[in-house]
């Protein structure tokens, strides 16, 4: 087992592989979109690795810059045809070791179930880690039955100009997402990295704005390429700014982004909630949407 601060090439094309493979076998990524972009060099990761005859059994990536309340945050993923052997829980150990070794250092780790799969759930219990947060998944068909939402007085949609709009978005993003341990932490060297990504597409980021062009909210949509052959749109991030919520922009704005979605061919789209955000969860139901999947988050 070993830690790397950087992933050589050959080493980040075994961990894609191993992803791939689990994803593959679980229905589930095991890892999200910012670990995905430490593999290939980006900032703020550690990587572990297990080995099995030279072959890569497990994978671990910790976020060592941390949440917004400064916990490290990591996923893990073994190989399906390596599984039963012990790998995840030493790559667990190994994780508790780095990070929080002592008592008095229980509360800087925490860990990912992506999908909370039974393997996943029996080995953070064996480990001793509680269950602190979940995010649940939600989805829901786009078809003809979109509800009517129009916008507040005053206020009009327009899509994000990249190069202009980055800080307004981050300022307002902080504003709407200052409870929310990872949202909250984007800054404006997030964002741009995210528009260099493939699925970015700024007339899928709708802005609302008053007459000055202030931004009061945003819903920033997401295409995946391809799920069981089928590409799928996400409501990515909505927010609002704190003055202006209460005037049903939130709702404006989500449904104007499922409606762009549908427009472009989309079939189908997911979001992610907290599952303990009773009133958004609420909303999303109103809207159609129902529970697909929970992913669970542990510490010790």
């Amino acid at each position: 087992m070993v830690w790397r601060d950087e992933l050589p090439g050959e080493e980040s094309a075994q961990v894609s592989a191993l992803l791939e493979a689990a994803e593959a076998a679980d229905g589930v990524a095991p890892v999200g979109e910012p670990a995905r972009s430490r593999i290939s060099g980006g900032p703020g990761g550690a990587h572990l690795l297990a080995f099995a005859d030279e072959r890569l059994a497990g994978y671990a990536a910790l976020d060592v810059v941390g949440d917004a309340g400064g916990r490290q945050v990591a996923e893990l993923a073994v190989h399906p045809e390596l599984r039963r052997r012990g790998v995840g829980a030493a790559l667990l150990a190994a994780l508790v070791e780095r990070v929080a070794p002592g008592e008095s250092d229980a509360e800087r780790l925490r860990v990912w179930a992506h999908g909370t799969l039974p393997g996943a759930a029996r080995l953070a219990e064996r480990a001793g880690l509680r269950k602190v947060r979940e995010l649940l998944r939600m989805r829901r068909l786009l078809d003809d039955t979109l509800p009517e939402a129009p916008l507040p007085g005053g206020v009009r949609l327009r899509t994000f100009v990249p190069g202009r709009d980055e800080s307004a978005v981050v300022y307002v993003n902080h504003r709407a997402f200052a409870w929310h341990p990872e949202q909250s932490a984007m800054t404006v060297e997030d964002l741009r990295r995210r528009e260099g990504e493939s699925w970015f597409d700024p007339n899928g980021f709708l802005l609302a704005v008053d007459a000055d062009d202030r931004l009061l909210g945003f819903h920033w949509t997401k295409v995946h390429p391809d799920v069981g052959g089928e590409p799928f749109g996400e409501v990515y991030v909505v927010g609002v700014d704190p003055d202006a919520q209460g005037g049903g922009l939130g709702r404006s704005l989500t449904v104007a982004g499922l409606r762009h979605l549908r427009d472009i061919g989309q079939r189908q789209v997911m979001l992610y909630v907290e599952g303990d955000n009773a009133p958004a969860v609420a909303v999303y139901i109103r809207l159609g949407f129902r529970v697909w999947d929970v992913d669970t988050q542990f510490a010790r």
